[in-house]
């Protein structure tokens, strides 16, 4: 609270659909339960338990990566097969923390060095064998001088002088 130092826990119970368009910040109503209520009117300062826990590494995805089947999100994992280019994909039941921006923070589900499908996971089925996507770029020859350019004016002719 403003005047102390307590601290006191609360639970959020209503988060705005949109923001404020003025200000673009959303309206949280939290509840608060307790002896120690703070008067009405009164001003607390917040820390989202997720957030008062700086350092503490996180996973995170792009939403485009979640996917919802039967009542909870789920992500495709990727698994690999060994030493090849391809592998298979499966459905990886998870729990969402929060979202960040665009990005949601996972909870639970998965550990660091999962390789979870971003794109176009409305087209993917159990089993399915896939290939990770590399970019194409054009080789540079090596061993080879690239050509200079002659970025020189002609000589001006006698006339012109």
């Amino acid at each position: 609270a403003w005047s102390g130092d307590a601290l006191l826990q609360g639970r959020v119970r209503e988060v705005a659909a949109s923001a404020d368009p003025v200000t673009r910040t959303f309206l949280v109503k939290v509840a608060v339960e307790g002896a120690d209520v703070p008067p009405l009117g009164a001003t607390v300062y917040v820390a989202p338990q997720v957030l008062a826990r700086g350092g503490v590494q996180a996973i995170k995805l792009p939403t485009s990566a979640l996917r919802q089947e039967g009542g909870q999100t789920v992500v495709w994992v990727y698994e690999a097969k060994n030493g090849s280019a391809t592998g298979t994909v499966r459905l990886q039941p998870v729990q969402i923390a929060t979202a960040d921006g665009n990005e949601a923070v996972i909870a639970a589900g998965l550990t660091p060095g999962m390789q979870v499908v971003a794109t176009g996971v409305h087209v993917l089925a159990p089993g399915q064998v896939v290939t990770v996507y590399k970019p194409k770029t054009a080789p540079t020859p090596e061993g080879q001088a690239l050509p200079a350019i002659n970025n020189e004016a002609p000589a001006a002719s006698a006339a012109a002088r």
